[in-house]
């Protein structure tokens, strides 16, 4: 088919073999003109055809892979989502394509290992190894898109991939041989049910990228006159998929039954291949795309490019232009930091999630913005999986390994018929020694340890959710450790889990809590400190501001904690504190008069007994943390002088006598009042009727105790 173009459209032209791809510049771009090396000619006669003209180079998936879709359109090309029945079904009946694609991934992969065994052999492993590292990358382009996604995914992490086939690796984000421009430009002509120039008044004349699935044009909007990225989809590629999905899922069963593992690792292939055949409709990554902008655009420093979903169609996206750099390039911790609250509010808040952020999807704009890209592998987090997560979270950290047994049940990684006593020693012996660091200071590897033992053991599995929570987290921490190897994800992570648990009204959250903080009664005040200090640590939206300083002034930290606790999402916090502040005061209200009456004379006529019980001992120590706690104090563990608790009569008051003694004076106060005046109408009104409240919670403490002092 011939396209003749009228004199007023324009391809911009480039030299597609003597200009590499960009590795600085995006796939996209802003509202900026056309790079200057890309220069408009006059208008091109093109002749688009099925295939490619013998004159052009034909890319690596097409010249070896080629024959899994030769002679027009593979049946499998046709399917709408992940039917795995007729996938089976088509290929049950071309047993010998089968076995050539079989043969062809046997014997590339084999090659390729019998070659770096044999370097072993001659020593000559660290002079061939960046040889072998891009014979690899070869393998996966002509192996196809499957493959290429599955290195993809590991290409994030420079703390486990060397350095040689990380750079290998990367290249196969964006930087793949294209296919044939006819045959790109006929698809657009196709999908979309107009000439080309009737949708473009120009586009340029060679993919800007190309990447596993498909390439990339920049173009303008005839309409508008909007720069935008035309994505077109590589031929065959859904055909290869689907025998590769076929094939992997084959192999997964037989690993599974001869190794006896107890992940379905079927099950994994399913969930992936189901994403990946989503991804292919590109109809549904616009929509993504317009519910991730919905979600997520308006996140400060978050960029999230426009989808024009009208003008696209299943194999031909349309999409604003974004120009900047990849994140893995610029050392840029702070974007790191956008991005790991960006992702925990898609996990955590939303439930709706971006499961392939690899370096290549990951950008920083020009105005100094986290750009997301490639919406079209997402995932879904339903509301009780991640209280589950957030739980674990909390029930590690805390060292709670009882409550994590139970909560990786809920979360589907251990059967309800394991046993959990046994689980929880297991799990204490894998996690104590890197819980023992501190939570700024674990990494995904430190928590990996010896678990693989320990999930044989007892039975875990991997649900397929699991994998790609883990993988979405796992991917920014790697992006980070290239530039920073201190670098810890979960370090950024917990405060937000903090701060969740903190404020959400999910009943199943707020029982969590009450059970982390209450102990057979008693109020365990250091993990509420540890909460809300890791809490204000958090990088909110208002928080991220750059280069944030970071301030320890006593008055700042109690504004912070006073302002959190007078919000509504706080209300269950000051409830639990106005509680325990309740319970301090009537037990300070009892050591006052303990210690007035026992400097009376012959006082030990009248009573033979202390007022105080080992409970209120423990609520002025919790009074006085409170205090200490508010005051934006900061002591440590041997600064306070312990109080040990035991029943005899004299010892017991002046165990009183010293917590009282202890209790924060009035100059410690001073922060407290000062603030009050640049809080809210709102905030100062809750502040004056506390009185009332804590006044009505000891009068009812009294008549408890007084009935209960008469009863027995």
């Amino acid at each position: 088919m011939d396209i003749h173009l009228p004199p007023n459209f324009n391809i911009i032209s480039s030299n597609f073999k003597s200009t590499p791809f960009p590795t600085s510049r995006s796939l996209f771009s802003s509202s900026r003109g056309f790079p200057a090396r890309w220069k408009s000619h006059r208008p091109h006669r093109l002749r688009c055809s099925k295939s490619p003209p013998e004159s052009a180079a034909v890319d690596a998936f097409t010249k070896y892979s080629g024959y899994l879709f030769e002679g027009g359109m593979s049946e499998a090309e046709y399917l709408e989502q992940y039917n795995l029945s007729k996938i089976a079904s088509i290929y049950l009946r071309k047993p010998f394509l089968v076995l050539r694609r079989l043969f062809q991934i046997g014997t590339s992969f084999g090659r390729w290992f019998g070659l770096r065994h044999l370097d072993s052999v001659l020593e000559r492993s660290d002079q061939m190894f960046e040889i072998r590292a891009a014979e690899l990358r070869a393998i996966l382009v002509e192996l196809g898109p499957a493959y290429v996604k599955i290195a993809q995914a590991v290409s994030a992490r420079s703390d486990l991939i060397p350095p040689a086939y990380l750079d290998e690796l990367s290249l196969l984000q964006d930087q793949i041989s294209p296919f044939s421009n006819e045959i790109a430009f006929n698809t657009i002509e196709q999908e979309l049910g107009l000439p080309i120039d009737m949708l473009f008044s120009e586009i340029s004349s060679e993919p800007i990228a190309a990447a596993s699935l498909g390439q990339v044009y920049q173009a303008r909007l005839i309409q508008s006159g909007q720069l935008v990225a035309v994505k077109v989809q590589r031929p065959g590629v859904q055909a290869a998929i689907s025998l590769d999905i076929f094939i992997l899922r084959y192999l997964a069963g037989f690993i599974r039954r001869v190794a006896k593992l107890n992940t379905d690792l079927q099950a994994v292939v399913d969930e992936w291949a189901s994403s990946l055949f989503r991804e292919m409709d590109y109809r549904i990554e616009a929509k993504n795309g317009l519910k991730f902008r919905e979600l997520y655009g308006g996140l400060q420093d978050v960029f999230v490019p426009k989808m024009f979903l009208e003008q696209s169609s299943r194999r031909v996206l349309i999409m604003e232009w974004i120009e900047g750099q990849k994140l893995s390039e610029v050392k840029d911790l702070y974007l790191i930091e956008v991005g790991v609250y960006c992702s925990l509010t898609q996990l955590l808040e939303y439930g709706f999630y971006h499961a392939d952020p690899h370096p290549g999807n990951l950008l920083r704009t020009n105005d100094g913005k986290l750009a997301y890209l490639d919406f079209g592998m997402m995932g879904e987090f339903r509301q009780e999986l991640r209280d589950g997560f957030v739980e674990a979270c909390l029930h590690l950290v805390n060292r709670d390994f009882d409550a994590l047994a139970k909560d990786f049940v809920t979360l589907g990684l251990l059967p309800p018929t394991a046993q959990k006593g046994e689980v929880t020693k297991a799990l204490t012996d894998v996690f104590q020694s890197a819980v023992n660091k501190g939570v700024r200071n674990i990494s995904f590897g430190d928590l990996s340890g010896n678990l693989g033992r320990t999930m044989y053991r007892f039975k875990f599995q991997i649900p397929s959710y699991f994998s790609l929570v883990i993988r979405s987290l796992a991917v920014l921490e790697g992006i980070a450790i290239g530039f920073n190897p201190n670098y810890k994800v979960l370090s950024s992570s917990y405060p937000w889990i903090a701060r969740k648990v903190l404020t959400d009204s999910s009943p199943q959250l707020r029982s969590t809590l009450q059970s982390l903080l209450y102990k057979e009664g008693v109020f365990r005040i250091d993990r509420l400190e540890s909460l809300l200090a890791e809490s204000l640590r958090v990088r909110t939206e208002q928080s991220l501001v750059k280069q944030e300083a970071v301030d320890t002034d006593s008055r700042l930290v109690f504004k912070q904690i006073l302002s959190f606790t007078l919000t509504e999402k706080g209300s269950f916090v000051k409830e639990i504190l106005l509680e325990e502040f309740a319970k301090g005061i009537d037990s300070l209200g009892l050591a006052t008069l303990e210690s007035v009456t026992s400097s009376f004379p012959f006082s030990s006529a009248f009573s033979s007994s202390s007022l105080m019980a080992d409970e209120d001992i423990n609520n002025l120590r919790t009074l006085r943390r409170l205090m200490l706690l508010l005051s934006g104090l900061q002591e440590s563990k041997n600064g306070v002088k312990e109080v040990k608790i035991n029943k005899n009569y004299g010892t017991n008051l002046e165990e009183g006598s010293l917590v009282l003694s202890q209790l924060a004076t009035v100059q410690d106060m001073l922060p407290v009042l000062s603030v009050i005046p640049e809080l809210p109408l709102e905030s100062q009104q809750q502040i004056l009727r506390m009185p009332a409240e804590l006044a009505g919670r000891l009068v009812s403490r009294a008549v408890a105790r007084t009935i209960r002092r008469i009863i027995f």
